[in-house]
Parts: structure tokens; sequence; C-alpha cells
């Protein structure tokens, strides 16, 4: 029995990640669980469809057992999104594989990256490019680059391998006893080219808003059912439909409420209170933005404030392991997890997990929360306990 983890959004889940599973079932693993993002994603944006229909999905098409990553590490930086999700997977206790996907593959140039920019986040220069206006991880690329060279710089150039690294460091920190395996992505993240049938998420979900149908041979029989079904009945998500709520909650918010926002420094919390009196995201995120201040950190901050995520929220492991969905090697894979003595309660009930400690209720009540909000931006807006009712998928493949 060889279990390997993924840590994933699907969002939504395309061939390529069909590719990833087939990759890791070569490489051995005879179970998968995936630790996967809920409503809201990495990049600061609603889920194109909710997470336990994204969960279902990824079980009929590969994957065994589905565990959701709670709402202030799914809309974390890739530092604190990656500790989160190797974190609870190595507190499972059965996990021996970290499997994921970059744009290099190649495992010693990821951990030698990850070492060279260790080093160079303890280097003096670092503050001085940042008092120059670049922000932290165009400073530490340029310090990267002059230690390095181009061939490790250019590593921190692209998305997944920026991950990669950040799960490899996360893996070193944690001391966990998992195994990376990485598996070369096809096509570069965000492209809109299409290779051997594949693209990237981003390119599907453009596909999908914009009305056009040839989508649907870059995705599996199964998502291309669920994104018809949940088009059928409004449930499909955009971050556009949040703007009224999330700028009401950015005119309203105390200074001291931003600054508790775990991206929030150096002053940022002194650009939004001035950008207020804009009347759209598109004009607030314009007057703030800057070198310093990416667009996808811009967006997670604003959900950070409209979701009540502190920089508390983060500062501990995932309390416990929600189900989203699971088949019949998914059961055994908590079977496995119990025998090996997992430091993680496990359930399906977000009610029952509430009821186990402080930190589990906080955690709890903020993704019941979060889930509730993401009821407004669907097409037709969903009832706010939507977290409390849903059923799980539970599959016999």
């Amino acid at each position: 029995m060889k279990i390997s983890g993924i840590i994933c959004e699907y969002n939504p889940f395309h061939n390529g990640h069909l590719h990833h599973i087939r990759e890791t079932r070569k490489n051995g693993a005879t179970h998968i669980v995936a630790v996967m993002s809920g409503n809201f994603v990495q990049r600061g944006d609603v889920a194109i469809m909710d997470k336990f229909t994204r969960a279902k999905t990824a079980v009929t098409c590969g994957a065994d057992l589905v565990l959701e990553l709670p709402v202030p590490y799914a809309l974390g930086a890739a530092e604190v999104f990656a500790r989160g999700a190797v974190s609870l997977l190595d507190n499972l206790c059965c996990v021996s594989e970290l499997s994921f996907g970059s744009e290099c593959g190649d495992i010693p140039l990821l951990q030698k990256a990850m070492e060279a920019s260790a080093e160079c986040a303890d280097k003096p220069e670092l503050e001085e490019l940042l008092r120059l206006g670049n922000s932290y991880p165009k400073a530490l690329r340029i310090l990267i680059r002059q230690n390095y060279g181009d061939a490790v710089s250019a590593l921190f150039d692209t998305p997944n391998n920026v991950l990669a690294i950040e799960y490899l460091r996360a893996i070193d920190k944690l001391q966990a006893s998992m195994q990376p395996f990485t598996v070369r992505r096809l096509v570069p993240h965000d492209a809109a080219t299409i290779t051997d049938d594949q693209t990237s998420a981003s390119h599907v979900r453009r596909m999908l808003l914009d009305g056009k149908q040839d989508y649907e041979k870059l995705i599996p029989a199964a998502t291309a059912q669920s994104i018809r079904s949940c088009a059928a009945s409004g449930n499909i998500a955009r971050f556009i439909n949040l703007e009224r709520v999330l700028l009401y909650r950015l005119r309203t918010a105390t200074p001291e409420e931003l600054l508790a926002s775990p991206e929030v420094a150096h002053g940022l919390e002194n650009k939004i209170l001035a950008a207020r009196n804009e009347t759209s995201l598109d004009a607030m995120f314009a007057a703030i933005k800057s070198k310093r201040y990416t667009l996808s950190r811009l967006r997670r901050i604003m959900l950070h404030i409209l979701l009540g995520i502190r920089k508390e929220h983060i500062a501990t492991a995932p309390p416990y392991a929600r189900i989203l969905a699971l088949n019949e090697r998914g059961s055994e894979i908590l079977t496995a997890a119990k025998q090996a003595g997992s430091k993680l309660p496990c359930s399906t009930s977000p009610a029952k997990l509430a009821e186990l400690n402080d930190i589990s209720c906080t955690i709890a009540e903020l993704e019941a929360q979060a889930t509730a909000v993401y009821g407004l931006a669907l097409g037709k807006i969903a009832p706010a306990d939507a977290d409390y009712r849903a059923k799980i998928a539970i599959s016999k493949g």
C-alpha cells in the first residue's frame, strides 16, 4: 500500500490533472489522497464550481480521498498554502509521497532552488531591494540570479515551480517523511495554448465563462457533466458577483482590521484606505497595485478582509481533516491513517469538527462563513447554511 498525496485546486479538473494522477499511479501509488482548496483559491478568486462538486469530480477521475484545505491556507501566499497542505498530509501519518506538477520536472534542481532561496532570504541586501519598491518575490529572484545564476533564478518565474519549491521547503521545515515526486507540466500555468488536448485551468475557465463550448475536449467527461449541471442550475461562480459586498467591506474596515490581515504590511493599509472612494474593484485594484503588490496578493487581501481571516488563523497547522469525497480506497486511507496514529481528527461534519477545541471551532466557523459568502458569487444565490447541509460523495470505485 503506497499512499501518495496531491495538493490541488481542480478549478476545474482538466486533462492535465488526469495526466498527473495517471503518472502518480505509474510511479507506484496504490492510493491517492488529494488536499484541495475549498470555495476560494490561492490566486485570490472564487472557485468556478463549489468544493463538493469539484471533490466528487476528482474522485470520479482518479483520486481516492479528497480533504479540504481550510480557507485561511487556501487563500494564503505560496508559503502559507504549501505549509498548510503539507502539514495536513504529514499529520495523517500514512502518506509516503507528495506528488506535484512543475514546469521543470526536476527534483534535484528544485531542491537547489529551495536552498538558494533560503540562503538569499537571510542576506541584508534583500531589505534594500524591498526599500526600492520591489515585491518580496522579485527582490528574492534578483538576489538568486546574482548569486546562483540564471538557470536557478528562472525557476522562480513560473508559478508551479514556485509552489513546488515551497512544497519542498515545507517538507524540510516540518521534517515530513514524504518523498517528493514531480510530474512535468506539458502546458505553462495560465497559458492559452493547447498541447495534446491539455491546457491550463485558467484557459478552461476563460472559455467556460466566455460561453465557448470547445473547452470540453480539454476536460474529462465527468468535469463536463459537472459544469453542465452547475450551469443549468445557476451554480457557476464569478468573482465579479462579490463586487458590491467587497466594496462595502473595504469601505467599513478599520485600520486595525486591515493590519490584522495576513498579507498587509509596509503601510499597505494606508493605500487601501486611500482607495476606498473608488466605485469598482478594478479601479480599486488599479489605485493600490504597484511593483510591490501583485494583483493576486491584493485579491487575497480583499477576500481576507471580507471573510474575517486574520494573521493568527495561519499561525498553527490545520487542526483537522474534513472529508469532501471518497471511494473504497479512500476509506482504506482513513483506516491506514488511524492505524498509523494520525494526529488529525477526520470527519465529514463541520459541526462535529467545531466541537473538538477552540482552534477547530474557529476554523470550522470561518469555513462556514466562507461558504455562505461564496453563495453570493453564484449565478443563483445559495442559502447561507450550505456548508452544513451539503452531502459528500461516496463512490464504490
